[in-house]
């Protein structure tokens, strides 16, 4: 009898979740996954702005957004091996995916569709220089926008999309 020879997956799996996994998670706020869920800072003023935009541009409503201050939040931020104090904690869960960095920024956008769909382009850029130019902005967001919270008197478009509390 020959040997088996053992095929490696295309990608380290270890890191990143199987699609759903949240679901086998006690840790993790149960939570209702038919709609695509971007989990970001608060009180961050970049990303106040993109909840906004996702409130703006998502006009089949198919984005739901969620705090990483909120226990719904920091439970799946945990769930995806970041932390909430870590600037480079986004997320969008998408169909059980979660994706994270520039992708989860690329994904939100495609889902929007409409003008979010040109976000796209983007897949071209190679993954190392797309995640320099995240962990960038990330890193600096507060220093370059500044602080703004995104649960004081939202306007009826995004308070309608959030989830988990605040």
């Amino acid at each position: 009898m020959g040997k088996m020879k053992i095929e490696k997956p295309l990608q380290d799996t270890s890191k990143q979740p199987l699609i759903y996994s949240y679901l086998e998670n006690p840790d993790v706020l149960v939570f209702d996954d038919t709609y695509s869920i971007a989990v970001m800072d608060g009180e961050c003023a970049l990303c106040s702005f993109g909840a906004r935009m996702i409130a703006k541009f998502d006009r089949a409503e198919r984005i739901k957004i969620c705090t990483i201050q909120s226990d719904l939040g920091g439970s799946l931020i945990a769930h995806y091996g970041m932390e909430r104090t870590n600037p480079e904690s986004w997320i969008i869960i998408q169909d059980g995916i979660g994706w994270k960095s520039f992708d989860a920024w690329i994904k939100a956008g495609e889902c929007c569709g409409g003008v979010g769909k040109a976000m796209a382009i983007f897949w071209l850029v190679p993954r190392p220089i797309r995640d320099w130019v995240y962990l960038r902005i990330a890193r600096n967001r507060i220093a370059m926008f500044g602080r703004a919270d995104m649960c004081s008197l939202p306007d009826k478009q995004l308070r309608d999309r959030l989830i988990g509390g605040s």
